[in-house]
């Protein structure tokens, strides 16, 4: 079961990524400058899945690339955390340590229902 929430909580971390994404960009709000060396703006990229085209390809390696380094090196669940899906790896607390348990529960399972909605959601865009 810890496998499952694990792979649970961390797509939907990344699902609510992708939708804020998703409708930032849809906005019309993007980064300023060139997306590369040839003077492409990252206004000339497009929304959606036709943004994959669009993107060089050297670009696309370094978003893999990235993302795999994360994968593998960073994002990693320890053994021993506090919870299932417990990425802080000692680093980072941001005041989790001050809630009580009740607190904690609650928020790990609005989390977690954020997470599943993401998911949902990021779908229907898609």
């Amino acid at each position: 079961f810890d496998r499952l929430r694990y792979v649970e909580v961390k797509h939907g971390r990344i699902a609510q990524l992708a939708f804020l994404g998703n409708i930032i960009t849809r906005a019309g709000v993007h980064l300023p400058g060139n997306i590369d060396s040839a003077g492409d703006s990252f206004d000339s990229i497009p929304d959606g899945w036709a943004a994959v085209g669009a993107i060089p390809q050297a670009g696309l390696l370094q978003i893999v690339a990235f993302v795999g380094t994360l994968e593998l090196f960073v994002m990693k669940d320890i053994t021993g955390g506090e919870f299932v899906g417990d990425f802080r790896n000692g680093a980072l607390d941001f005041g989790w340590d001050t809630f009580d348990e009740e607190t904690k529960l609650t928020k790990r399972a609005v989390e977690l229902n954020n997470g599943r909605a993401a998911m949902m959601r990021i779908l229907g865009l898609m």
